[in-house]
């Protein structure tokens, strides 16, 4: 599958299937959105290249989207 790719707020938002990695399919500064099998998790990555996410999933894309977006709109600040 090739990655589902958005921009907001001049951050890419990827979609990733559960079998891709993070850091093989983002970029520096770009956030992804990976299905796992307890919901949809969402991560980030720094300019170094390091993956960081959040602690817990979301129970749908849309919710995991909406919260990818938000985070766009506080970095763009």
């Amino acid at each position: 599958m090739t990655p589902h790719l958005i921009t907001h707020r001049g951050i890419t938002i990827a979609t990733l299937a559960s079998t891709q990695g993070v850091a093989a399919h983002c970029a520096p500064c770009q956030t992804a959105i990976r299905e796992q099998g307890d919901g949809w998790w969402l991560y980030f990555v720094d300019e170094d290249g390091k993956v960081d996410g959040y602690d817990s999933p979301f129970a749908s894309h849309a919710e995991a989207l909406w919260a990818a977006k938000a985070a766009a709109e506080f970095s763009a600040q």
